[in-house]
């Protein structure tokens, strides 16, 4: 268990008929969220336990999580 603070925001955002998934550094964009740890080790944790498939209800391809990756790493740049 991690303070929230701590941990970054996943947000699927309903873009059309599809959805949209995105990192949320501030905690504010509106949509559903769920959250992993700051780190590329725990979003692949994630990816490999489907922590983010449970949180959202849907399957999540393998280019979004290469995405989330990528802003994560930028973000930390």
């Amino acid at each position: 268990m991690k303070n929230k603070k701590d941990l970054i925001r996943v947000v699927r955002i309903e873009a059309d008929a599809s959805f949209e998934f995105t990192l949320d550094f501030t905690g504010k964009t509106p949509g559903r969220g769920a959250y992993v740890c700051p780190d590329t080790v725990c979003l692949e944790r994630a990816r490999k336990q489907k922590g983010l498939e449970r949180s959202f209800k849907q399957s999540i391809p393998p280019k979004i999580y290469d995405r989330l990756r990528g802003e994560l790493a930028e973000h930390g740049s």
